[in-house]
């Protein structure tokens, strides 16, 4: 996603974040960021291309547009619609050692050696690792947690950072751990 301005100077931010819907009239995105109404929005798909329109509704975890296109533009992207529900149907294995998950709550909070918070977005998580998008980018080796999930930068990504854990973490925690530590407390609390 992009349109939010850069404090540098150096345009547009470009921050990973998720099509949770899409049909023809509007999109459905999880982001890092909380956009306001009416706001522009101009994001990349892989399945389907550059997305451009404004804010119409605020969700807890991200935003709702309604798509710019012209009806032809319309039509191609129901016809990029109906072909993936088609390849989603012929699912095929992924092979890495652990599987990477996308998280139902992908908001949490990156914490730095020094201690300072930074609110980020988890793009995926396995049980060795997460992809993270964030305004603000470690460097190489940086220690952080993301949530109560304790690791290094190992690699920088177009669109964000991977953390490697320090340890593998069990598959069935993985959601809890990566939660801010408010939510945490609170399930502790419930429980």
């Amino acid at each position: 996603m992009s349109g939010r301005p850069v404090t540098s100077g150096e345009g547009a931010a470009v921050l990973a974040c998720r099509l949770c819907s899409v049909s023809p009239v509007q999109a459905v995105i999880v982001a890092p960021v909380l956009a306001q109404l009416a706001e522009p929005v101009v994001a990349h798909f892989q399945d389907f291309g550059m997305l451009r329109g404004s804010v119409v509704r605020k969700l807890a975890s991200g935003f709702v547009i309604d798509l710019e296109l012209e009806d032809d533009g319309r039509a191609r992207l129901a016809a990029k619609i109906r072909w993936k529900k088609i390849i989603v149907s012929r699912h095929t294995p992924d092979k890495r050692e652990f599987k990477r998950v996308l998280p139902r709550h992908p908001r949490t909070v990156m914490t730095l050696g020094d201690g300072s918070t930074s609110p980020c977005f988890v793009i995926d998580i396995s049980q060795s690792g997460v992809a993270v998008s964030a305004s603000l980018v470690p460097g190489i080796g940086t220690p952080v947690a993301i949530g109560a999930l304790l690791g290094r930068v190992v690699r920088h990504l177009e669109i964000g950072f991977a953390v490697a854990f320090l340890t593998v973490q069990p598959l069935e925690l993985l959601e809890k751990l990566m939660a801010p530590k408010a939510t945490r407390t609170m399930s502790a609390v419930a429980a």
